[in-house]
């Protein structure tokens, strides 16, 4: 019989956002951090360019406001908004009580960059590894505190729901128990229950080919959340980073919009800018704008990618700013100093997820997803620069608090009844052979056809051939013995398709989703999310 693991919250990853929740419930009662890989892995850690936030005399609260809602195209929450850009200064002082150092200027204020989409210097960073250092602060907080325990190396397969029909029962009548987890260790199920269990597993950038992301985005948690019967909504956005180093051996390191932001300027082959043309902030337009505009610049001219030249900058500038980025490119034979940077788009960041409210909590009992797993209505149809740590620290402050205020007794498990794993003992190697072609088939089309710019003849064909492979996904699932290739493909298969459905339902062009048989919203139309559910 599978034992048995009991806590008051379990955190499903190890990033940002679980850690801040992890710091903050743990004063409350008992704590797991399970994550895929280990602690010290993810995508908070290769966040380079910092965390926006009000903090400067020259900016204000409004000024942050209008461009994240500019930048959202229309689809923000203006409401969710204005509570995040508000909670900014508070939560910057939180990371400094934890230890966090940002860079500051010789008059000992904050070192404030400017990156696309900003009408203000309001970026808090740490030269260009910011992820990296507010990680390792709140990573040795946890390692060290007594109510936290944190478990490596176990992936998140389902969540476990109270013992009810799941096609009788409304999401919002169910209650999440925990989850079940692969040990990657010794390839055993684990059973992990909780009075409340947090999704902070991150996007799912893996679903597409090129990625800045790291190698465990498989949107887990989203993937779980739907089966489980919570709402998803706009994953159709999916932004695409405009400047991803383009090197054979370096297929998902960022150039941090940063560069731009210290004057950095996007180039052809020909050394010519074109930014201009496309947009009147040039190379620090949105997001959005700058992919597109460079997928442009490549069609027209055939090459393989574009530049940013930032040569105008002193080498020691260059190696001070920007170390981490300096000496990458410099490994790879490019002095940054003399030579402009070769740079293509690639997926980095969703702005959907599961559907979320201001603490962060979802429509089923005792779940609750933060940081990109989560769709909360701050970014909108295109994400603001910076924004996306500012949203981690704000929601899972607010999901903590929440649960402070309404935590009860712990719970008795042995009152409850949580379901055993069924598995299958039937393994196959060579299966694992179809497993790794379906992955390379679905990270390619959802490259080729739902990316950058669309049209709904890629889409519907992306959509059929994805239905093919979770069908067959189904088949293999049922049969074989749980493996954890098996778990992620199961997942990015599931994102991937709810991605492309979410496209499909969308009849205009807004921020990220640009597709060419429909135009953008008018100035009398208002967009609406688009919301999925699990029949």
């Amino acid at each position: 019989m599978i034992k048995t693991h009991q806590y008051d919250f379990l955190v499903i990853g190890s990033g940002i956002a679980g850690l801040t929740f992890a710091l903050k419930a743990a004063e409350k009662g008992h704590v797991a951090i399970v994550t895929k890989g280990k602690i010290e892995t993810g995508n908070s850690l290769m966040a380079q360019g910092g965390i926006a936030a009000v903090t400067s005399p020259d900016d204000s609260l409004e000024q942050h406001i209008a461009d994240t809602l500019k930048a959202g195209a229309g689809l923000c929450n203006p409401e969710v908004v204005k509570m995040v850009i508000e909670q900014g200064p508070h939560r910057i002082q939180d990371l400094i009580q934890w230890g966090v150092k940002f860079d500051k200027t010789t008059s000992d204020e904050f070192a404030l960059g400017q990156e696309g989409g900003h009408g203000r210097r309001r970026i808090l960073h740490i030269q260009d590894h910011t992820g990296l250092d507010i990680h390792r602060q709140l990573q040795a907080q946890a390692l060290s505190h007594p109510n936290i325990d944190v478990l490596e190396d176990r992936l998140a397969i389902d969540l476990i729901l109270a013992n009810k029909p799941f096609r009788s029962t409304p999401a919002r009548e169910q209650r999440c128990l925990g989850a079940w987890f692969l040990n990657k260790n010794n390839n055993t199920v684990e059973t992990h229950a909780a009075q409340h269990t947090v999704l902070a597993t991150g996007g799912a950038g893996k679903v597409y080919l090129y990625t800045s992301n790291w190698s465990g985005a498989t949107g887990d948690g989203i993937a779980m959340a739907y089966r489980a019967g919570a709402q998803v909504s706009n994953l159709e956005f999916m932004q695409f980073h405009p400047t991803c180093l383009y090197h054979p051996h370096a297929r998902n390191f960022l150039i941090s919009e940063a560069v731009r932001g210290e004057g950095g300027e996007l180039v052809n082959q020909s050394g010519a800018s074109f930014m201009k043309a496309h947009h009147p902030m040039g190379s620090l337009a949105p997001r959005d704008i700058v992919a597109r505009s460079i997928d442009a610049e490549m069609k027209k001219t055939g090459e393989d990618c574009v530049y940013i030249d930032i040569t105008h900058q002193s080498k020691s500038f260059l190696q001070k700013r920007f170390p981490v980025i300096f000496d990458r490119c410099l490994s790879h034979g490019i002095d940054i100093s003399r030579e402009p940077i070769p740079v293509v788009p690639a997926a980095h960041y969703l702005c959907g997820g599961v559907l979320t409210d201001t603490n962060g909590k979802t429509e089923i009992e005792g779940l609750f997803a933060l940081g990109e797993t989560g769709c909360t209505g701050l970014h909108g149809a295109n994400r603001l620069a910076s924004n996306s740590l500012l949203e981690c620290l704000v929601f899972s402050h607010n999901a903590a608090e929440s649960l402070m205020e309404n935590h009860s007794a712990p719970a008795d498990f042995s009152k409850m009844e949580i379901p055993s794993w069924q598995d299958n003992d039937k393994q196959n190697a060579d299966e694992m052979i179809v497993v790794s072609h379906m992955w390379d088939e679905i990270r390619h089309l959802m490259w080729n056809y739902v990316g950058i710019v669309r049209t709904n003849r890629r889409l519907e064909r992306a959509q059929h051939r994805l239905k093919n492979i979770l069908n067959e996904l189904r088949d293999y699932y049922s049969h074989f013995k749980v493996h954890a290739d098996l778990i992620e493909l199961r997942n990015i298969a599931l994102v991937a398709d709810l991605t492309v459905q979410c496209a499909l339902a969308r009849k205009h062009s807004v921020g990220i989703h640009y597709n060419l048989d429909f135009p953008a919203l008018s100035e009398n139309d208002t967009a609406q999310d688009t919301h999925l559910v699990r029949p």
